[in-house]
């Protein structure tokens, strides 16, 4: 008996990613024979770890144009998909399905690509905000598939586990205090970063009254506000920006007693393996993407200009520079032993 093959477009970020993954789930329960594979973004596809049941992944070229949307075609029409599932709603995805030729391509009908669709959904129009677990969600029950109870859940291996905890022995830290993760970077942009000075004095408040450990995790691209955070605080971090894969992040995240981040991949991250979390907000809105499961707080404060979604603030950031240190530290406490 041949099994039926279905490929899933995987949002291109690591946030999105992490809460898509209720999405293949279901699609895995809906169809339990089924061989399930991912077509992603380089940097998402370490994600796809122990605990689901994927047969293979498609990495996409980091490029587009022309020659990229070809070869990407070709390497999926070899695998001769049955199904295409489109997580991301851009007119390109569903350009590539089709000229890969797979049979059945669903997905959202955004961005004018219905023609390329053989069952499209229209999206929610109702102008409230739903969170971004429950909008993949709803694009399995608009096709007519059972749903369950979404989890967002992250499995981490043994080997990561014993990396991190060599990686935070080797940088001096205690194991016996609390470790507290700051994540003071977001790709999306500096719009959506609390300022660097108001992470310092919030792990200085965390250090004198509850005797913490800090670190201060990132991407090679964000050591530089690692270092900035650093350089403000008196007792020095442990800096891991930019020297961790995403699987060793991971393991990393696991053994924090707490996070506290920026509206983020990372954020996500740690929500997903259990870990507290204080999340600052800004520009976005934590109706859409703020951490899924308890145990979890969001700061966030009302300004005019909210929500905006810029990149970078046009004006003086007062959404985010309004939200003080001592707020955040006193949230933070309510997560430490």
């Amino acid at each position: 008996m041949v099994k039926m093959k279905i490929i899933v477009r995987a949002p291109n970020w690591i946030g999105d990613t992490i809460l898509s993954i209720p999405v293949l789930e279901s699609l895995q329960k809906n169809n339990p024979e089924a061989e399930l594979w991912v077509l992603a973004r380089g940097w998402v596809k370490d994600l796809y770890g122990p605990g689901l049941r994927i047969a293979g992944l498609i990495p996409l070229p980091e490029s587009g144009g022309w020659r990229s949307l070809r070869e990407s075609s070709r390497r999926i029409r070899e695998k001769s998909f049955d199904l295409g599932l489109l997580l991301t709603n851009s007119f390109a995805s569903a350009f590539l399905f089709y000229l890969a030729r797979v049979p059945e391509r669903w997905g959202y009908s955004a961005d004018g690509r219905a023609l390329f669709l053989t069952r499209a959904v229209r999206p929610r129009k109702n102008g409230e905000p739903v969170h971004m677990v429950e909008y993949y969600r709803s694009l399995l029950v608009g096709l007519g598939l059972k749903t369950a109870e979404p989890e967002v859940r992250l499995t981490v291996r043994p080997e990561e586990k014993a990396w991190a905890t060599e990686a935070l022995q080797h940088a001096g830290l205690d194991p016996g205090k609390p470790l507290v993760l700051l994540n003071p970077g977001a790709h999306f942009g500096p719009a959506k970063r609390w300022p660097a000075d108001r992470f310092a004095r919030t792990a200085l408040i965390l250090q004198k009254e509850r005797s913490v450990e800090i670190a201060i995790i990132g991407s090679a691209n964000e050591t530089g506000l690692a270092d900035e955070v650093s350089s403000l605080m008196e007792k020095k971090p442990a800096v891991f920006s930019g020297r961790t894969t995403l699987r060793q992040l991971l393991g990393l995240i696991s053994r924090a007693s707490l996070f506290i981040s920026n509206d983020s991949g990372p954020m996500h991250m740690a929500n997903a393996l259990g870990v507290p979390v204080v999340a600052v907000f800004g520009p976005t809105d934590p109706a859409v993407t703020r951490p899924f499961h308890p145990p979890s707080i969001v700061l966030k404060k009302d300004v005019p200009c909210w929500p905006c979604f810029y990149r970078q603030c046009p004006y003086d950031h007062r959404c985010m520079v309004s939200i003080e240190p001592a707020e955040a530290a006193a949230a933070s406490q309510k997560f430490l032993p």
